[in-house]
Protein backbone atom coordinates (compact mmCIF):
# COMPACT_ATOMS: atom_id res chain seq x y z
CA UNK A 1 0.00 0.00 0.00
CA UNK A 2 0.94 3.40 -0.98
CA UNK A 3 2.29 6.03 2.16
CA UNK A 4 -0.49 8.56 2.53
CA UNK A 5 1.78 11.07 2.01
CA UNK A 6 2.37 10.06 -1.17
CA UNK A 7 -1.39 9.89 -1.69
CA UNK A 8 -2.96 13.40 -3.90
CA UNK A 9 -4.22 15.66 -1.29
CA UNK A 10 -7.80 15.93 -1.59
CA UNK A 11 -10.76 17.47 0.46
CA UNK A 12 -14.07 16.37 1.15
CA UNK A 13 -16.78 18.46 -0.32
CA UNK A 14 -20.33 16.39 -1.00
CA UNK A 15 -21.46 13.16 -0.84
CA UNK A 16 -24.25 12.13 -2.79
CA UNK A 17 -26.24 9.05 -3.53
CA UNK A 18 -28.87 7.68 -5.69
CA UNK A 19 -30.78 4.94 -5.26
CA UNK A 20 -31.49 2.03 -8.74
CA UNK A 21 -33.20 -0.93 -9.52
CA UNK A 22 -31.33 -2.98 -12.26
CA UNK A 23 -33.58 -6.32 -13.87
CA UNK A 24 -31.00 -9.18 -13.23
CA UNK A 25 -29.80 -11.46 -15.97
CA UNK A 26 -31.31 -14.20 -14.24
CA UNK A 27 -33.70 -14.36 -11.32
CA UNK A 28 -31.56 -15.40 -7.88
CA UNK A 29 -33.82 -18.03 -6.40
CA UNK A 30 -32.72 -18.79 -2.85
CA UNK A 31 -33.81 -20.23 0.26
CA UNK A 32 -34.44 -16.59 1.08
CA UNK A 33 -36.73 -15.83 -1.80
CA UNK A 34 -36.35 -14.63 -5.57
CA UNK A 35 -34.77 -11.64 -6.27
CA UNK A 36 -35.08 -10.69 -9.88
CA UNK A 37 -34.17 -6.93 -9.02
CA UNK A 38 -30.80 -5.40 -7.98
CA UNK A 39 -31.54 -2.39 -5.47
CA UNK A 40 -27.85 -0.89 -5.69
CA UNK A 41 -26.94 2.55 -4.14
CA UNK A 42 -24.51 4.84 -5.84
CA UNK A 43 -23.00 6.83 -3.97
CA UNK A 44 -20.13 9.71 -5.42
CA UNK A 45 -17.77 11.52 -3.32
CA UNK A 46 -17.13 14.74 -4.38
CA UNK A 47 -13.83 17.01 -3.48
CA UNK A 48 -12.87 20.20 -3.89
CA UNK A 49 -10.04 19.70 -6.02
CA UNK A 50 -12.72 18.36 -8.97
CA UNK A 51 -12.35 14.67 -8.55
CA UNK A 52 -14.93 12.53 -7.93
CA UNK A 53 -14.63 8.61 -6.31
CA UNK A 54 -17.78 6.28 -6.41
CA UNK A 55 -18.68 3.23 -5.14
CA UNK A 56 -22.37 1.32 -4.75
CA UNK A 57 -23.76 -0.81 -2.08
CA UNK A 58 -25.99 -3.83 -2.93
CA UNK A 59 -28.87 -2.80 -0.49
CA UNK A 60 -30.69 -6.04 0.08
CA UNK A 61 -34.21 -4.22 -0.53
CA UNK A 62 -35.18 -0.75 -1.87
CA UNK A 63 -36.33 0.66 1.05
CA UNK A 64 -33.33 0.63 2.84
CA UNK A 65 -31.65 2.80 0.60
CA UNK A 66 -33.29 5.93 1.84
CA UNK A 67 -31.98 4.64 5.33
CA UNK A 68 -28.94 4.29 4.00
CA UNK A 69 -28.25 8.05 2.25
CA UNK A 70 -29.83 9.42 5.57
CA UNK A 71 -26.57 7.98 7.37
CA UNK A 72 -24.43 9.34 4.13
CA UNK A 73 -25.65 12.79 4.94
CA UNK A 74 -24.32 12.56 8.84
CA UNK A 75 -20.98 11.31 7.29
CA UNK A 76 -21.40 14.26 4.94
CA UNK A 77 -21.75 16.48 7.62
CA UNK A 78 -19.14 14.91 9.83
CA UNK A 79 -16.26 14.75 7.62
CA UNK A 80 -16.81 18.00 5.16
CA UNK A 81 -13.22 20.08 4.84
CA UNK A 82 -11.70 16.95 5.72
CA UNK A 83 -8.43 15.41 3.68
CA UNK A 84 -9.29 12.16 1.77
CA UNK A 85 -7.57 9.95 3.49
CA UNK A 86 -9.58 6.72 3.94
CA UNK A 87 -7.91 4.98 6.60
CA UNK A 88 -8.12 8.26 9.54
CA UNK A 89 -11.44 8.89 7.87
CA UNK A 90 -13.02 5.37 8.94
CA UNK A 91 -11.18 5.69 12.54
CA UNK A 92 -12.85 9.13 12.91
CA UNK A 93 -16.37 7.74 11.93
CA UNK A 94 -15.79 4.98 14.06
CA UNK A 95 -15.80 7.14 16.62
CA UNK A 96 -18.43 9.26 15.31
CA UNK A 97 -20.99 6.73 15.31
CA UNK A 98 -19.55 4.52 18.44
CA UNK A 99 -22.83 4.75 20.56
CA UNK A 100 -25.20 3.71 17.95
CA UNK A 101 -22.46 1.35 16.71
CA UNK A 102 -20.89 0.46 13.66
CA UNK A 103 -23.63 -1.72 12.12
CA UNK A 104 -26.34 -2.64 9.76
CA UNK A 105 -26.79 0.72 7.76
CA UNK A 106 -24.15 2.57 9.88
CA UNK A 107 -21.60 -0.20 8.57
CA UNK A 108 -23.02 -0.08 5.29
CA UNK A 109 -22.88 3.74 4.82
CA UNK A 110 -19.57 3.85 6.00
CA UNK A 111 -18.40 1.26 3.76
CA UNK A 112 -19.76 2.57 0.78
CA UNK A 113 -17.62 5.82 1.74
CA UNK A 114 -14.79 4.22 2.15
CA UNK A 115 -14.85 2.52 -0.82
CA UNK A 116 -15.74 6.11 -3.09
CA UNK A 117 -12.80 8.00 -1.21
CA UNK A 118 -10.21 5.11 -1.76
CA UNK A 119 -11.16 4.94 -5.68
CA UNK A 120 -10.94 9.30 -5.54
CA UNK A 121 -7.32 8.99 -4.47
CA UNK A 122 -6.33 5.98 -6.87
CA UNK A 123 -8.29 8.54 -9.45
CA UNK A 124 -6.33 11.67 -8.44
CA UNK A 125 -3.22 9.76 -8.49
CA UNK A 126 -4.14 8.78 -12.43
CA UNK A 127 -3.62 5.18 -11.33
CA UNK A 128 -5.70 1.49 -11.41
CA UNK A 129 -6.33 1.20 -7.69
CA UNK A 130 -4.36 -2.27 -7.34
CA UNK A 131 -1.26 -0.13 -8.16
CA UNK A 132 -2.23 2.53 -5.37
CA UNK A 133 -2.40 -0.84 -3.17
CA UNK A 134 0.80 -1.74 -4.21
CA UNK A 135 0.25 -4.36 -6.85
CA UNK A 136 -0.31 -4.91 -10.68
CA UNK A 137 -3.35 -5.06 -12.37
CA UNK A 138 -3.57 -9.16 -13.37
CA UNK A 139 -6.08 -11.72 -14.32
CA UNK A 140 -8.36 -12.65 -11.19
CA UNK A 141 -9.74 -16.64 -11.48
CA UNK A 142 -13.10 -16.33 -10.98
CA UNK A 143 -16.35 -18.26 -10.79
CA UNK A 144 -19.94 -16.99 -11.72
CA UNK A 145 -22.68 -16.72 -9.26
CA UNK A 146 -25.36 -14.75 -11.44
CA UNK A 147 -27.99 -17.95 -11.33
CA UNK A 148 -28.43 -21.24 -10.39
CA UNK A 149 -30.71 -20.74 -7.96
CA UNK A 150 -33.85 -22.69 -6.66
CA UNK A 151 -35.58 -24.21 -9.80
CA UNK A 152 -36.41 -26.92 -11.64
CA UNK A 153 -33.66 -29.28 -12.59
CA UNK A 154 -34.51 -28.83 -16.48
CA UNK A 155 -34.10 -25.08 -16.50
CA UNK A 156 -31.24 -25.12 -13.89
CA UNK A 157 -28.81 -27.50 -16.34
CA UNK A 158 -29.92 -25.21 -18.82
CA UNK A 159 -28.72 -21.98 -16.98
CA UNK A 160 -25.79 -23.72 -15.93
CA UNK A 161 -24.33 -24.26 -20.04
CA UNK A 162 -25.06 -20.56 -20.12
CA UNK A 163 -22.96 -19.17 -17.24
CA UNK A 164 -19.87 -21.05 -18.83
CA UNK A 165 -19.65 -18.18 -21.25
CA UNK A 166 -16.96 -16.02 -20.87
CA UNK A 167 -14.78 -19.23 -19.94
CA UNK A 168 -15.78 -19.27 -16.51
CA UNK A 169 -14.39 -22.78 -14.87
CA UNK A 170 -16.48 -22.04 -11.99
CA UNK A 171 -19.99 -21.63 -11.28
CA UNK A 172 -22.33 -21.54 -7.79
CA UNK A 173 -25.46 -23.35 -7.53
CA UNK A 174 -27.90 -22.66 -4.39
CA UNK A 175 -29.07 -25.25 -2.17
CA UNK A 176 -31.94 -25.29 0.48
CA UNK A 177 -34.80 -27.37 -1.30
CA UNK A 178 -37.37 -29.23 0.56
CA UNK A 179 -35.36 -32.45 1.03
CA UNK A 180 -32.08 -33.98 0.51
CA UNK A 181 -33.16 -35.85 -2.44
CA UNK A 182 -34.17 -32.96 -4.16
CA UNK A 183 -30.59 -31.05 -2.88
CA UNK A 184 -28.78 -34.04 -5.20
CA UNK A 185 -31.19 -33.87 -7.86
CA UNK A 186 -30.08 -30.30 -8.70
CA UNK A 187 -26.98 -30.95 -8.35
CA UNK A 188 -27.02 -33.94 -10.72
CA UNK A 189 -28.97 -32.23 -13.07
CA UNK A 190 -26.24 -29.63 -13.19
CA UNK A 191 -23.30 -31.75 -13.23
CA UNK A 192 -24.51 -33.87 -16.05
CA UNK A 193 -24.45 -30.56 -18.20
CA UNK A 194 -20.85 -29.17 -17.28
CA UNK A 195 -17.37 -30.46 -17.97
CA UNK A 196 -16.09 -32.66 -15.41
CA UNK A 197 -13.10 -30.02 -14.72
CA UNK A 198 -15.40 -27.02 -13.93
CA UNK A 199 -15.40 -25.99 -10.33
CA UNK A 200 -19.04 -26.47 -8.54
CA UNK A 201 -19.56 -25.00 -5.44
CA UNK A 202 -22.95 -24.94 -3.21
CA UNK A 203 -24.94 -22.07 -1.19
CA UNK A 204 -27.09 -22.86 1.23
CA UNK A 205 -28.04 -19.29 2.45
CA UNK A 206 -28.06 -20.61 5.52
CA UNK A 207 -30.91 -22.50 5.37
CA UNK A 208 -30.29 -25.62 7.50
CA UNK A 209 -30.24 -26.48 11.05
CA UNK A 210 -26.88 -28.48 12.19
CA UNK A 211 -28.39 -31.48 12.17
CA UNK A 212 -29.70 -31.15 8.57
CA UNK A 213 -26.80 -29.44 7.64
CA UNK A 214 -24.66 -32.46 8.99
CA UNK A 215 -26.66 -34.90 7.19
CA UNK A 216 -27.05 -33.36 3.82
CA UNK A 217 -23.37 -32.56 3.90
CA UNK A 218 -22.39 -36.30 4.24
CA UNK A 219 -24.40 -36.81 1.28
CA UNK A 220 -22.82 -34.05 -0.56
CA UNK A 221 -19.67 -35.38 0.58
CA UNK A 222 -19.91 -37.47 -2.59
CA UNK A 223 -20.05 -35.60 -4.94
CA UNK A 224 -17.14 -33.80 -5.91
CA UNK A 225 -18.11 -30.17 -4.78
CA UNK A 226 -15.77 -27.47 -4.80
CA UNK A 227 -16.88 -25.85 -1.44
CA UNK A 228 -20.06 -25.73 1.01
CA UNK A 229 -21.20 -22.36 1.59
CA UNK A 230 -23.07 -21.35 4.75
CA UNK A 231 -25.10 -23.95 5.80
CA UNK A 232 -26.56 -23.16 9.11
CA UNK A 233 -26.91 -19.74 11.11
CA UNK A 234 -23.85 -17.40 9.93
CA UNK A 235 -22.34 -16.78 13.22
CA UNK A 236 -23.22 -20.25 14.75
CA UNK A 237 -19.22 -20.91 15.02
CA UNK A 238 -19.44 -23.88 17.11
CA UNK A 239 -22.11 -25.49 14.43
CA UNK A 240 -19.58 -24.92 11.69
CA UNK A 241 -16.64 -26.02 13.53
CA UNK A 242 -18.11 -29.65 13.94
CA UNK A 243 -19.34 -29.49 10.55
CA UNK A 244 -15.65 -28.75 9.26
CA UNK A 245 -14.61 -31.32 11.78
CA UNK A 246 -16.62 -34.03 9.99
CA UNK A 247 -17.41 -33.43 6.72
CA UNK A 248 -15.27 -34.09 3.65
CA UNK A 249 -16.43 -31.08 1.92
CA UNK A 250 -14.75 -27.67 2.71
CA UNK A 251 -16.76 -25.42 4.86
CA UNK A 252 -16.87 -21.61 2.93
CA UNK A 253 -18.24 -18.60 5.05
CA UNK A 254 -17.42 -14.95 5.30
CA UNK A 255 -20.03 -12.78 3.69
CA UNK A 256 -21.70 -12.13 7.09
CA UNK A 257 -18.06 -11.44 8.73
CA UNK A 258 -18.92 -7.72 10.57
CA UNK A 259 -15.61 -6.19 10.35
CA UNK A 260 -12.66 -8.14 10.90
CA UNK A 261 -12.86 -8.66 14.53
CA UNK A 262 -16.43 -10.96 13.18
CA UNK A 263 -13.61 -12.69 11.05
CA UNK A 264 -10.97 -13.35 13.41
CA UNK A 265 -13.95 -14.34 16.26
CA UNK A 266 -14.73 -17.37 13.31
CA UNK A 267 -11.04 -18.50 13.07
CA UNK A 268 -10.57 -19.10 16.60
CA UNK A 269 -13.20 -20.79 16.69
CA UNK A 270 -11.53 -22.96 13.54
CA UNK A 271 -15.22 -22.55 11.80
CA UNK A 272 -13.96 -22.92 8.21
CA UNK A 273 -11.83 -23.59 5.51
CA UNK A 274 -11.97 -20.96 3.32
CA UNK A 275 -13.08 -17.52 4.00
CA UNK A 276 -15.29 -14.88 1.66
CA UNK A 277 -15.42 -11.21 3.45
CA UNK A 278 -18.03 -9.00 1.98
CA UNK A 279 -16.80 -5.58 0.84
CA UNK A 280 -19.70 -3.58 2.80
CA UNK A 281 -19.97 -6.18 5.81
CA UNK A 282 -16.01 -6.05 6.28
CA UNK A 283 -15.89 -2.61 6.11
CA UNK A 284 -15.17 -1.32 2.53
CA UNK A 285 -11.49 -1.43 1.06
CA UNK A 286 -9.73 -0.43 4.72
CA UNK A 287 -11.55 -3.70 6.19
CA UNK A 288 -10.90 -5.74 3.56
CA UNK A 289 -7.00 -4.92 3.36
CA UNK A 290 -7.04 -6.12 6.52
CA UNK A 291 -9.02 -9.40 6.07
CA UNK A 292 -6.47 -10.30 3.87
CA UNK A 293 -3.94 -9.26 6.31
CA UNK A 294 -5.80 -11.62 8.79
CA UNK A 295 -6.13 -14.50 5.89
CA UNK A 296 -2.66 -14.47 5.33
CA UNK A 297 -1.48 -14.58 9.20
CA UNK A 298 -4.01 -17.71 9.60
CA UNK A 299 -2.83 -19.56 6.00
CA UNK A 300 -6.31 -19.26 5.11
CA UNK A 301 -8.02 -18.96 1.50
CA UNK A 302 -9.46 -15.90 1.06
CA UNK A 303 -12.22 -15.20 -1.78
CA UNK A 304 -14.47 -12.17 -2.46
CA UNK A 305 -18.36 -11.96 -1.88
CA UNK A 306 -20.39 -9.38 -4.82
CA UNK A 307 -18.74 -5.81 -6.19
CA UNK A 308 -16.99 -7.93 -8.08
CA UNK A 309 -15.33 -4.44 -10.05
CA UNK A 310 -13.82 -3.19 -6.75
CA UNK A 311 -12.75 -6.77 -5.30
CA UNK A 312 -10.67 -7.56 -8.08
CA UNK A 313 -8.41 -4.97 -7.23
CA UNK A 314 -8.61 -5.63 -3.71
CA UNK A 315 -8.16 -9.87 -4.13
CA UNK A 316 -5.01 -8.79 -6.43
CA UNK A 317 -2.84 -7.92 -3.45
CA UNK A 318 -4.29 -10.69 -1.18
CA UNK A 319 -1.83 -13.26 -0.42
CA UNK A 320 -4.05 -16.36 0.05
CA UNK A 321 -5.91 -14.82 -3.17
CA UNK A 322 -8.90 -17.80 -3.86
CA UNK A 323 -11.42 -17.04 -6.02
CA UNK A 324 -13.72 -13.78 -7.46
CA UNK A 325 -17.23 -14.02 -6.32
CA UNK A 326 -18.48 -12.80 -10.39
CA UNK A 327 -21.91 -11.20 -10.53
CA UNK A 328 -22.77 -8.84 -13.47
CA UNK A 329 -25.42 -6.65 -11.15
CA UNK A 330 -23.64 -3.49 -12.05
CA UNK A 331 -23.15 -3.97 -15.88
CA UNK A 332 -26.28 -2.11 -16.72
CA UNK A 333 -25.48 0.72 -15.28
CA UNK A 334 -21.49 1.57 -15.89
CA UNK A 335 -19.64 2.61 -19.45
CA UNK A 336 -17.60 -0.28 -19.13
CA UNK A 337 -18.62 -3.03 -17.13
CA UNK A 338 -15.67 -5.57 -15.90
CA UNK A 339 -14.66 -7.89 -18.69
CA UNK A 340 -14.46 -11.84 -17.66
CA UNK A 341 -11.57 -13.92 -20.47
CA UNK A 342 -10.90 -17.19 -20.13
CA UNK A 343 -12.72 -17.50 -16.73
CA UNK A 344 -10.71 -14.83 -15.00
CA UNK A 345 -11.81 -11.04 -13.91
CA UNK A 346 -9.48 -8.71 -16.29
CA UNK A 347 -8.49 -5.85 -13.80
CA UNK A 348 -8.93 -2.31 -15.62
CA UNK A 349 -5.76 -0.79 -16.68
CA UNK A 350 -7.85 2.93 -15.73
CA UNK A 351 -7.30 4.77 -12.58
CA UNK A 352 -9.58 4.24 -9.56
CA UNK A 353 -11.43 1.11 -9.62
CA UNK A 354 -12.75 1.76 -12.88
CA UNK A 355 -16.44 1.83 -12.08
CA UNK A 356 -17.69 4.93 -13.59
CA UNK A 357 -21.44 5.57 -14.22
CA UNK A 358 -23.81 6.02 -17.92
CA UNK A 359 -25.59 8.66 -16.71
CA UNK A 360 -28.74 7.86 -18.91
CA UNK A 361 -28.83 3.88 -17.74
CA UNK A 362 -28.63 5.59 -14.21
CA UNK A 363 -31.66 7.74 -14.75
CA UNK A 364 -33.67 4.96 -16.55
CA UNK A 365 -33.19 2.65 -13.50
CA UNK A 366 -33.28 5.03 -11.02
CA UNK A 367 -36.27 4.83 -8.00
Amino acid sequence: MTHPSQNPVLTLRAITAVGVEVPMTYVLGTSRGAISKAPLLLIDVTTEEGVTGRAYLWSYFRHAMPAIASILRAVEDTMRGERVAPEALWDKLAQRFALIGVQGIVRMAMAGFDVACWDAVATAAGVPLVRLLGGEPKRIPAYNSCGLGLMKTDALADEAEKLLAGGFRAIKLRLGYPTLEDDLAAVHAVKKRIPADVALMVDYNQALSAGEALARGRALDHEGLYWLEEPIRHDDYAGANRLKRDLDLPIQIGENFSLVAGMQHALDANACDYVMPDLERIGGVTGFSQAAALAAERNIKMSSHLYPEVSAHLLAVTPTCHYLEYMDWADKIVQEPLRIADGCAVIPDRPGSGVVWDAKAVERYRV
